[in-house]
């Protein structure tokens, strides 16, 4: 049973879902089928991209998983202690059918209190970064794995799980071809990596006229554009500083100079692009959640367009403010002040989330309410699930 009884309906933001095996292989095509394996390492399944060991995923199997929630006093409180991450994750679960499959995780939202959800995949961040170099086949390896979605989870499962479709914009015409395919079978959001687009001539930014054409397809299918925390390839930074060379690793421990120097860069520079090259501006409806990037970062950055904008209003199509405030609706960690957040942007713009299942999250997601202490009940109401409700067009009983 849920620890807390709330008298209004509940939208989480952040939910995932474990993939199996198949999630990235089984629709690849023929051509293709060598593109991701899986392998044994002494005694551990590793999964193979491009004939590359990967550990961005210490388990890709997913047959065992950390403890839901297993760093949330972590994350909350510190470590005072200086335990090792080992033993602040302390030991794995075998994973739950409701952490892989709709029927048993709905019956698990209704044991939590929880009303809907929007479902992510894991394995989907180690894709785009890894193939970066090779923009055909990132779009052929993001569709295979929408088709496994679609199959095993549906894009909208009795209206209550949303499981949401990855959208690779590195070649636009595919793109935009992916997002009426996800469409037509129910989708109701899609997640973009918060990243530079690679591309045939490099990497640019989706704020550039030359994405249009998708964000108006978008807003034609009146889409919710979901930009979730992933592989941004910002650990490049990271290593250089560190004299590394590594790979980002989604559930390892992080090193002092990344947590303080990359940790929030993607999302920032992400929400920057949109605004400094247009792309809100000559989308105005448009509508972008930002989900699991935390909100430290909000503050610092609308003070800096602030004060950009006031030294050169020239270079901006519009008030920056005005165009964060219209368009960008923001998940605020449980650790951090989403009270505060509310007060910054107002309550019609702040998404409640728990990344649960995995163990940066939250336990039992429906006490992120504690945390909103001091908010007026509809202030309440809007956070913890009226705004993402709206969002993805669901009804809210009075």
């Amino acid at each position: 049973m849920p620890s807390r009884d709330l008298d209004f309906p509940v939208f989480d933001a952040d939910n995932h879902m474990y993939e199996t095996k198949e999630a990235l292989t089984k629709y690849l095509p023929d051509g293709y089928k060598h593109v991701i394996d899986y392998v044994d390492v002494h005694g551990r399944t590793k999964i193979v991209v491009r004939g590359q060991i990967s550990d961005y995923i210490p388990n890709p199997t997913f047959e065992r998983v950390g403890k839901p929630g297993a760093q949330e006093e972590y994350f909350k409180h510190g470590n005072p202690e200086g335990k090792s991450y080992r033993e602040i994750l302390g030991r794995g679960i075998d994973a739950p059918p409701a952490f892989r499959e709709p029927a048993a995780r709905l019956e698990l939202l209704d044991e939590q209190g929880i009303q809907w959800a929007t479902m992510y995949p894991t394995l989907a961040s180690l894709v785009e970064e890894r193939m970066k170099d090779d923009p055909d086949l990132t779009h052929v390896v993001i569709h295979a794995l929408n088709q496994w979605m679609h199959e095993h989870w549906t894009f909208n499962y009795e209206n209550r799980i949303f499981p949401v479709p990855v959208i690779t914009l590195a070649v636009v015409d595919k793109a935009i071809a992916e997002l009426e395919w996800v469409v037509e079978r129910g989708a109701r959001a899609i997640m973009i990596r918060p990243a530079p687009v690679p591309g045939f001539k490099g990497p640019r930014s989706f704020g550039l006229v030359e994405f249009d054409p998708f964000w108006q397809k978008v807003l034609e299918h009146d889409v919710l554009v979901i930009m979730h925390a992933s592989d941004s390839g910002y650990n490049v930074y990271a290593n250089e500083w560190e004299g590394s060379s590594g790979e980002m690793l989604a559930f390892a421990q992080p090193q002092p100079f990344s947590m303080v120097s990359t940790h929030d860069r993607a999302i920032r520079d992400a929400v920057t692009a949109l605004i400094c090259h247009g792309a809100l501006t000559r989308n105005p409806e448009l509508r972008v959640a930002l989900i699991e990037n935390g909100s430290s970062w909000v503050r610092p950055l609308l003070h800096d367009l602030k004060e950009t904008y006031t030294k050169m209003p020239q270079a901006f199509p519009e008030d920056p403010i005005v165009a964060f405030k219209r368009n960008l609706y923001v998940h605020p960690f449980h650790e951090e002040d989403p009270v505060g957040l509310v007060k910054l942007l107002g309550a019609d713009r702040v998404l409640f989330g728990s990344d649960f299942p995995h163990v940066e999250g939250m336990s039992d997601p429906i006490t992120y309410v504690d945390e909103l202490e001091g908010l007026p009940e509809g202030d309440l109401r809007k956070v913890m699930g009226g705004n993402m409700a709206s969002l993805m067009g669901v009804t809210v009983d009075a």
